[in-house]
């Protein structure tokens, strides 16, 4: 008959119980924090890129309450500043005799943050599994 030797389970059990916490872990609210966070970037982007004359265009950037809608969440980054839109896609010129191209805070922002989203995800996705699974 074969002997098999002995077999230490304790690391099994560590693994089963961190296994456990993760799962526990509330995927849902770290989607969540993840739309706020990306949403906070952008708005830091758009800031940043907004023209200033008087400053109450760039005052006027907010982010809206976050609502989860047919299996994801959705948040607004706007500007509710009155002339806003015509800064940001462009206008008919004042005596009507040309156009004054849009400055595109908003859509910039937008394109720039999601070249970089994967990566922002990942290393937060990354930091919930090590703090699952190496239990910081």
């Amino acid at each position: 008959m074969a002997k098999w030797g002995k077999v230490d389970y304790r690391q099994l059990v560590i693994l089963r119980d961190r296994l456990e916490k993760l799962q526990e872990a509330d995927l849902k609210k770290f989607q969540e924090d993840m739309v706020k966070e990306l949403a906070g970037s952008l708005l830091r982007k758009a800031v940043k890129r907004t023209p200033v004359d008087s400053g109450k265009l760039r005052e006027g950037w907010f982010i809206g309450g976050t609502h989860y809608h047919n299996g994801y969440f959705e948040v607004e980054v706007y500007n509710n500043t009155e002339y806003a839109s015509y800064v940001e896609s462009g206008h008919r010129a004042a005596d009507y005799k040309g156009w004054v191209p849009g400055r595109f805070m908003l859509l910039i922002s937008a394109k720039e943050l999601e070249a970089d989203t994967d990566k922002i995800v990942e290393k937060k996705l990354m930091k919930l599994l090590e703090e699952a699974f190496h239990g910081k």
